[in-house]
């Protein structure tokens, strides 16, 4: 069969799977929608908790990233896979023990506010959509390319598909959703992976082949091949930096502390009965999550390896049919500016005539790779299933933030559970076109994309959780003082470099030399700095609020929780 038509089986049958599990999980109750019953067993959450973390900018855009950037593509590796480490360990048994549905209702409770509850609602909102905006963008370049439409009409049909079963089933629907989703995304990632390292170095472990010599008779390092081939071109050597170390290190810590303040992956701890069970279901959540990120760098090594053997230097005549497929979707360009008919691809823009977009790398490797045409269609489905599966849990936690952030907890207390409930959906229903919007016109690359959403939540949502739990002192009026400082300044710098005045997004016009990728590391700083600078000229909280505060850090009853309240 053709990839068309494999494409077609596998995200069928990918997708009657998930809707299936969706009406057999439907939400009958705003316990069940927002949180699961908090009822989930930790390997369960562990695993929907890995499909909610890799998203599309894991799945797609990461290891096309690293194809291109070489070694500085490794900050993202490190901050998405350490971050996760500091929240398991630091943040989430904490705010399980505490017993809460959402971040907003922690801030809000923590710092006895109701602002501190509607910025905590702003932050959460901003963080959400701008990370959603990067899966709909992933979903569109899916659709474009297997089922030949346009990126537009690829985005408004994975809006349809995510909104049925987020809407449906709400957190108990979408978590046990994750779990075929995580299932499909790991299986898609590996199986290309171990076939084409068995090609290239004769290993079926991509992480082994990855430092293992090629298998072409010329003896060489997969590595030292690639080093030689990126220095012929014109590239900078692939092992090989450019960013310089303070920005790596402002990338990798806004991108780790991000991560500990992402609220659809913290709203996942709520969903396990007790805090012990959070901590269980965290362990198991890493290793699900280090199956994957252990194997991009080796995908990413291979895709770029073949792609310049195959492509650079050829005559556009003869180009392989891979090429032809993803250059109908304007996602790989050729301009022929000398006329000679062979394909330059150089570092050097001035000669270079091939523009390439780096989502697609992971998509396209294995046509590149001449693997079989149902790998191909699977790839397909496992990143839809990267990209939905995130979608999912974000719109959740927007519609969470209005439904019961917003209305329930203020603006119209009395409602009841079932009102409060259609309001829920109602949101996610809005978030998704707002979404869907993004996902057409998207500031940047999946993964860029998803980099300023950590970016606001490491400057916005992470502070007033830390300082929130292990400090006492903290009040209403510093906690939020801090985060409406950290979120205009992080999201203004992002805005201005990239939507203002994009011509002057380098190193020579950067605040002291920090990208917008790791601007939320200053405003982090900021954030804090603020907020305790605020907090020791006002009154502190009141006695209950700081015996509270010992209550959660104290681990004893640490087996036990309190009564998911709402």
């Amino acid at each position: 069969m053709s990839v068309e038509a494999w494409t077609f089986v596998m995200v069928g049958l990918s997708f009657a799977l998930y809707i299936g599990v969706a009406i057999w999980s439907r939400a009958h109750s705003t316990g069940e929608f927002y949180i699961a019953g908090g009822k989930v067993p930790p390997l369960v959450n562990g695993m929907a908790t890995a499909a909610d973390w890799m998203s599309a900018a894991s799945f797609i855009s990461m290891a096309g990233l690293i194809s291109f950037m070489g070694r500085d593509g490794s900050v993202y590796l490190m901050g998405w896979t350490g971050g996760y480490v500091l929240l398991a360990l630091l943040l989430a048994p904490y705010l399980r023990k505490f017993g809460k549905y959402t971040v907003p209702d922690f801030v809000g409770d923590r710092y006895y506010s109701q602002y501190a509850r509607v910025v905590a609602v702003i932050c959460a909102l901003f963080v959400s959509f701008t990370y959603v905006a990067g899966q709909m963008r992933g979903v569109g370049i899916v659709f474009s390319r297997f089922l030949n439409v346009e990126v537009e009409i690829g985005v408004v049909i994975g809006m349809g598909i995510v909104l049925f079963y987020a809407v449906l089933g709400g957190m108990r629907g979408i978590t046990y959703t994750q779990v075929a989703q995580y299932c499909v995304l790991i299986f898609a990632y590996l199986l290309p992976a171990i076939f084409i390292s068995l090609m290239m170095t004769g290993y079926a472990i991509p992480q082994l082949g990855f430092g293992s010599t090629m298998t072409d008779g010329a003896g060489g390092f997969l590595l030292d091949r690639l080093d030689g081939l990126s220095r012929d071109l014109g590239f900078g050597e692939y092992t090989s930096g450019s960013k310089s170390r303070w920005d790596v290190f402002c990338i990798t810590a806004a991108l780790m502390v991000g991560t500990a303040g992402l609220p659809h992956v913290i709203v996942r701890f709520f969903t396990v009965p007790k805090v012990r069970a959070a901590r269980i279901s965290a362990g198991w959540a890493l290793v699900f999550i280090a199956i994957l990120y252990t194997t991009a760098p080796s995908v990413a090594a291979f895709a770029r390896t073949n792609l310049l053997t195959t492509i650079a230097d050829q005559p556009y005549d003869s180009v392989p049919a891979w090429f032809r497929n993803w250059e109908s979707t304007d996602l790989i360009r050729f301009e022929d500016r000398n006329g000679d008919g062979l394909i330059q691809y150089s570092g050097d823009p001035l000669v270079n005539e091939l523009t390439i977009d780096r989502d697609i790398m992971v998509l396209a490797n294995p046509e590149i790779a001449d693997l079989p045409n149902w790998i191909v269609g699977l790839v397909a489905a496992g990143g839809l299933a990267a990209a939905l599966s995130t979608a999912a849990g974000l719109l959740l936690v927007i519609s969470t933030s209005v439904a019961h952030d917003l209305l329930k907890k203020g603006l119209k207390p009395d409602i009841s559970e079932r009102q409060e409930l259609l309001v829920a959906r109602i949101a996610a229903a809005v978030a998704v076109v707002i979404a869907g919007y993004f996902g057409i016109n998207p500031p940047g690359f999946v993964a860029e994309v998803v980099a300023f959403a950590f970016g606001l939540a490491a400057a916005t949502v992470f502070p007033a959780l830390f300082m929130g739990i292990f400090s006492r002192r903290m009040n209403q009026e510093g906690a939020v003082a801090g985060m409406i400082a950290g979120l205009l300044f992080t999201a203004g710098y992002i805005t201005f470099f990239k939507f203002i005045r994009p011509e002057l997004n380098d190193a020579d016009h950067w605040l002291g030399g920090i990208s917008p990728e790791g601007i939320g590391a200053l405003g982090m700083v900021l954030n804090m700095g603020v907020a305790w600078g605020v907090a020791m000229v006002t009154p502190p909280p009141p006695d209950k609020i700081q015996a509270l505060v010992e209550d959660i850090r104290i681990p004893r009853g640490a087996g036990e929780s309190h009564e998911v309240s709402a």
